[in-house]
């Protein structure tokens, strides 16, 4: 007979945040692409997040980062902070919907997975059926929707490759 699992509560609540805060992210940057300038208001929304988080896992008494740590901080938050977010930011401020953003940026793990071949990692068939599983999700989002092409809405694409490198 199989035995049930109990899945804790505190689980269950981090969950709904990340699905709460990561599902509003695109919403947030289209609000407030309308009163700050875009990079302004990305640079200072994962500075006050980076700071916290900073402060507090220093708190619980882990050690800070070494210099070769921050060198490496540096370059995957240029490429995933910087030129993901700020691109997918500026492309918002220039008329991208929310929605397009929040789908473009969707298709990074196809990104991901291309910059792993190009790296020499091997990908099983799991992982490409994941990848096009995804792909037909989004897909079937855009579904009846009004997306037009425009050169911002490519640009977020690119940026979406940017997130993943």
């Amino acid at each position: 007979m199989p035995q049930s699992v109990r899945v804790s509560p505190l689980l269950i609540g981090a969950f709904l945040a990340l699905y709460l805060i990561w599902g509003s992210t695109y919403l947030v940057i289209r609000i407030g692409v309308e009163s700050w300038p875009p990079l302004m208001m990305a640079g200072v929304r994962f500075l006050i997040a980076g700071c916290l988080m900073y402060g507090f896992l220093r708190f619980r008494g882990v050690p800070a980062p070494t210099w070769r740590e921050w060198k490496a901080a540096f370059v995957i938050g240029f490429l995933l902070l910087a030129c993901g977010n700020g691109g997918v930011t500026l492309a918002e401020h220039a008329g991208v919907a929310s929605g397009v953003a929040a789908l473009a940026v969707a298709t990074m793990p196809l990104f991901t997975l291309l910059f792993g071949l190009f790296w020499g990692n091997r990908t099983t068939n799991l992982e490409w059926a994941g990848i096009v599983l995804g792909l037909i999700g989004i897909g079937l989002l855009n579904l009846g929707s009004n997306l037009q092409a425009s050169p911002y809405g490519a640009a977020v694409v690119i940026f979406a490759a940017a997130w993943a490198f």
